[in-house]
């Protein structure tokens, strides 16, 4: 049974860059290793910017949604603050005249002016 050597772990994690190069030329199992670790590196490199540009794409699709929420919140809160035969529906089940606030009113519901 071959033994695997154990310094690569160490030698990438604590070792100085040389040192690991001139363990690779002298060991084998090593050198498989370290090759092994540079293609999937260079193919972490390759998808990279796919990554980057989905992230960056989500974040305009979140930036999109808060603005199209704020748009119709701003015109529902807008439409209920100027138009107050829709604010008088929802609140009292029907629009209220001149009449039921109060004021003088002729036969035909405008304000009578004395």
């Amino acid at each position: 049974m071959k033994n695997k050597c154990t310094k690569f772990e160490g030698l990438f994690t604590f070792g100085s860059e040389d040192d690991l190069l001139k363990h690779i030329d002298e060991c084998e199992v090593c050198k498989q290793e370290y090759e092994r670790m540079q293609k999937v590196s260079s193919l972490v490199q390759e998808v990279k910017p796919y990554y980057k540009k989905k992230k960056q794409n989500s974040k305009m699709l979140k930036i999109a949604c808060s603005l199209l929420l704020f748009a119709f919140l701003g015109t529902g809160v807008g439409l209920l603050s100027f138009n107050t035969d829709i604010s008088d529906t929802i609140k009292y089940g029907t629009t209220l005249s001149a009449e039921d606030l109060g004021f003088p009113v002729d036969s035909y519901g405008l304000i009578m002016v004395e």
